[in-house]
């Protein structure tokens, strides 16, 4: 189908002896927006970070617009900057303006000049809220603006799929709806999102489709009605009594 934009095929990957994520088959389509859910150490991040290959694969496919990112001929280089990700614990630069942070990559790819980076980045602080935090270091900011910047740095580089794993956990209960209104704003405008979230009321509002992955694979697949409301998946109906109490 042409509107696959990435498409996952008998993803395997183990840590030692220790198999997390078995077998997984995924097609994620443009403009679409994905949650995953799942308990504790259940492989959801691992399974999102094995799409950009900050994890490898130990076997199966990715293929990202027509390309196989597994394939060792694959020059990844060309490829993966299209692929956007947004860390749990922000992942800023500590010693480069938050200005700098964002224009570091697209300079440094020759994706754009140092003027239009600079001009790109003060859109992106505007579009997320922090056009007066442009020359501020990370160290000045709450956690709630550092994720801001973050998502900022990763739509710099133009992505064509946007990948978040748990982008409010480590936020202030107070703060984590000026994230969420920036993903809100983000699926509003049709990127392409990959979201590993334990707030299951965010991911009933903004998906298109939730994941529950445990024991190694997706257990429940469908939209926020069906995995909310309906499921008639056991282990599913468990999780979701514990988590939504």
């Amino acid at each position: 189908m042409s509107d696959v934009i990435m498409h996952v095929e008998k993803l395997t990957k183990s840590f030692g002896d220790h198999i997390v994520l078995k077998d997984i088959d995924l097609d994620i389509t443009k403009g679409e927006v994905i949650s995953i859910i799942g308990p504790s150490g259940c492989g959801k991040s691992t399974f999102v970070r094995c799409l950009d290959l900050l994890e490898k694969p130990d076997s199966g496919h990715i293929i990202f617009d027509g390309t196989d990112i597994t394939d060792p001929k694959t020059d990844t280089a060309q490829v993966l900057p299209k692929i956007g990700m947004v860390f749990q614990s922000f992942n800023l630069f500590n010693n480069m303006t938050v200005k700098d942070n964002i224009t570091f990559a697209p300079v440094h790819h020759g994706i754009m000049s140092k003027p239009e980076a600079d001009k790109k980045a003060l859109e992106l602080l505007d579009w997320v809220g922090l056009t007066d935090k442009a020359d501020d270091y990370p160290s000045r900011l709450s956690g709630g603006q550092k994720q801001r910047a973050a998502i900022a740095r990763s739509l710099a580089m133009n992505p064509d799929i946007m990948l978040m794993d748990e982008p409010t956990s480590a936020l202030d209960p107070e703060i984590v709806g000026e994230v969420l209104g920036i993903i809100r704003k983000l699926a509003d405008s049709g990127m392409t999102m990959v979201i590993v979230t334990h707030d299951m009321s965010f991911a009933k509002e903004v998906s298109d489709r939730v994941l529950f992955i445990d024991e190694t694979r997706i257990m429940e697949s469908g939209t926020p009605e069906e995995v909310f409301e309906h499921t008639k998946n056991e282990r599913l109906q468990k999780f979701l009594a514990a988590v939504m109490q």
